[in-house]
């Protein structure tokens, strides 16, 4: 692709970055097969290389994002399976997050949308408030019908019962069982810990069943991935910086070896620390080498020999749900599946796994009716295969493919620690 930027725009190194994505792009639209919204809508805005035309435009002119912009870009899942898809290799990922960048800089959102979004950031990433509105919600539910719109989807997303607060979701260390293997630590994250922190807790059963001392870090927190994608960047970043600071220190302790994480959003985001903090030079170091030894819970056990138990029911047949921060954002497909076959699990893949279950993050709140339709075209695919459990490793998916079926929706890292001598699971039911 032709790029028209100045000397005096390319001095700028987010300009100068998103030039060079620019040209990698040879317009061959191999991303419009693969692309959610424009599967679903047929628009060429709505397609990646329909985006990308737009952001140039804007980009190149130094314009001020327009209405048309924002709708289109707005209804961007991030589900990267683009980046999958692209022979040429254009990282739309970073493109689109300086599009949103550009967006929350220069228009000015219609004030429900900005309430709605203030909301969000406000909440979602802070488990005490969260929590609390749960339960405002829950008694909201009688008088669901009398909402608007996207205030009517939120509550009929909050679960009818709320988890009690586990005492996993604090700073402290959990010893390694038998011999010390290898010492990490996990991000206890904001939404997961108050929507499913039996998460947690299998991933911590997990990890110290198979000798590895695990460490929830003082300071640690929120990834920043909800705010960033809104293009919030001062606030992503002060996030990251407070988990980097965190797991810096232990790092410079007593070591780390890995940071497990076990919701992929996240997983997806913290590997990427390093370029977000590329242009502070007091982070960018310490940034990349946090990103450098993050893993996926699943990415992590692969190299790990799992100490299998028998288990006193029949294990179920699984549909493995691959999340498109997972399979996309990492490039983690096979080890998820590999590490469920190898617990005696008979795992299924429905159709259309590359295309995303309409979750991603807060869009199914923001975009409800696209949302809905991926969330039942994916639903759909899942019962088609006939099986007794869904497996997913992100708990926005579970949340956004529990609401649309009957079928019980667990984390693969609940399967995997009761494969190896933890609890059943306790599935995700509405």
């Amino acid at each position: 692709m032709r790029t028209n930027f100045s000397l005096a725009q390319l001095a700028d190194n987010r300009i100068s970055e998103a030039n060079d994505i620019f040209r990698s792009c040879v317009h061959c639209g191999f991303c419009t097969a693969t692309c959610p919204t424009f599967v679903l809508l047929g628009d060429e805005l709505d397609s990646p290389r329909g985006r990308i035309y737009m952001l140039k435009d804007m980009l190149e002119k130094d314009k001020a994002a327009s209405a048309n912009i924002v709708k289109h870009i707005d209804r961007c899942l991030t589900c990267l399976s683009c980046m999958t898809t692209c022979p040429s290799g254009v990282d739309y990922m970073r493109l689109v997050d300086q599009g949103r960048a550009r967006i929350e800089e220069t228009y000015t959102r219609p004030l429900p949308d900005r309430l709605l979004r203030l909301i969000l950031t406000y909440v979602l990433p802070n488990p005490r408030i969260f929590r609390l509105s749960l339960y405002g919600a829950k008694l909201a539910r009688p008088f669901k019908s009398l909402m608007p719109g996207r205030l009517k989807g939120m509550i009929g997303m909050a679960p009818k019962s709320i988890p009690k607060a586990s005492g996993v979701n604090r700073p402290q260390v959990f010893p390694a069982q038998g011999p010390r293997v290898k010492r990490v630590a996990i991000l206890n994250g904001c939404a997961q810990q108050v929507l499913r922190p039996a998460i947690d807790e299998a991933t911590v059963r997990l990890l110290t069943r198979h000798g590895c001392e695990v460490v929830i870090a003082e300071g640690s927190g929120c990834c920043g991935a909800l705010t960033h994608h809104m293009g919030k960047e001062d606030d992503a970043k002060a996030k990251a910086r407070a988990n980097v600071a965190a797991w810096t220190r232990e790092m410079d302790g007593e070591g780390l070896d890995a940071i497990v994480i076990n919701t992929s959003g996240c997983g997806t985001t913290v590997k990427d620390y390093g370029h977000l903090l590329r242009d502070d030079p007091d982070w960018a170091e310490a940034a990349a080498k946090i990103g450098a030894i993050t893993r996926d819970i699943t990415e992590f056990m692969a190299g790990i020999p799992l100490k299998l138990e028998e288990t006193a029911t029949p294990k179920p047949l699984v549909a493995y749900h691959s999340a498109c921060s997972l399979q996309h954002g990492q490039q983690v497909r096979d080890e998820p599946k590999a590490l469920l076959k190898q617990a005696g699990f008979e795992v299924r893949e429905a159709a259309e796994s590359h295309l995303c279950c309409g979750s991603a993050g807060t869009y199914n709140l923001l975009q409800p009716d696209i949302a809905k339709k991926l969330q039942e075209r994916k639903v759909g695919n899942i019962e088609a295969l006939e099986t007794e459990i869904v497996a997913a490793g992100n708990l926005g998916c579970m949340v956004q493919i529990s609401t649309g079926t009957d079928l019980p929706v667990v984390h693969t890292a609940e399967l995997l620690d009761w494969a190896t001598g933890g609890p059943e699971p306790n599935p995700l039911r509405r």
